[in-house]
């Protein structure tokens, strides 16, 4: 099911957005790797859980959830994306599946004892109204715990790359900063809000403060930015001349997070807990 608040998030996430998410899941899920580790040991699942992942994408944490003997279901709007979760489930005979949908509007059997979320809950045409269809599908008790990105401010792995582009880019438009996207839950009174909104309770929000390592060395780390996030965004349809200044101006703070272990820079998320 699909919902037409949602429709620019469905065809961004079935064009090159999810095309380029599933050609670069590994690279993807090893750049995630230190957000992906905290917030699955903050979560309560354990063997013999029934799981929802909302925004599975090409199923790393559900596939991790399964690993830990949960019985997961995958849920989300990228056909591409899913595709590769399938094919990683059947190569590990995992005790995940996976459904094409909309969790905002997807009708659930409640069943579930812990909805599960690793950056995917952001970008609801209406989250008070998603979080609720949600919680129809998971048990009385049961448990909520999702990752979201911090403000992008303090998140340089995005920010730092975007500011050194910004003077030779178009003017941006001014953005709601709570309109769907990944930094719409950047405001942990508005997360709260919702989610009381929708009828969770004992509502809980962590901060986690890591790093990102964006590549081995500037050139692969400049890839990615310029694959990923705001700055990805802004590139499309850029004269290439432009463009070459652009990334030339980029390396500079990629080059001074240059460590002997890669490309680092800071990121920071809220880990958020509540209960059906």
């Amino acid at each position: 099911m699909a919902n037409d608040t949602n429709s620019e998030q469905i065809e961004f996430w079935n064009g090159d957005a999810g095309a380029m998410w599933t050609k670069r899941q590994e690279r993807m899920d090893a750049l995630l790797a230190p957000i992906s580790d905290a917030v699955l040991e903050a979560c309560t699942v354990k063997r013999g859980d029934r799981v929802l992942d909302i925004g599975c994408g090409c199923g790393e944490t559900s596939l991790r959830l399964a690993q830990r003997g949960a019985v997961v279901v995958g849920v989300d709007i990228s056909k591409p994306m899913l595709g590769r979760a399938k094919e990683r489930a059947e190569m590990e005979r995992a005790s995940a599946t996976f459904v094409l949908g909309d969790a905002a509007v997807t009708p659930f059997e409640r069943v579930y004892d812990q909805a599960f979320s690793r950056f995917g809950v952001m970008f609801f045409g209406d989250p008070t109204a998603a979080f609720a269809n949600i919680r129809t599908g998971v048990r009385s008790g049961g448990k909520l715990c999702f990752v979201c990105w911090q403000p992008p401010q303090l998140n340089a792995w995005i920010s730092a790359p975007f500011a050194a582009a910004r003077p030779m880019l178009p003017p941006q438009p001014t953005l709601d900063p709570r309109a769907p996207g990944p930094f719409a839950f950047a405001e942990p009174d508005y997360v709260r809000t919702i989610l009381a909104g929708a009828g969770f309770r004992d509502i809980r929000i962590d901060g986690l403060t890591t790093s990102l390592v964006l590549g081995r060395d500037v050139d692969t780390a400049l890839e990615m930015v310029c694959e990923v996030g705001p700055l990805s965004r802004s590139l499309a349809g850029i004269d290439p001349a432009v463009r070459e200044r652009i990334i030339a101006a980029v390396r500079a703070p990629l080059q001074a997070a240059l460590t002997a272990g890669g490309v680092a820079l800071g990121a920071s998320c809220w880990i958020v807990h509540a209960t059906a």
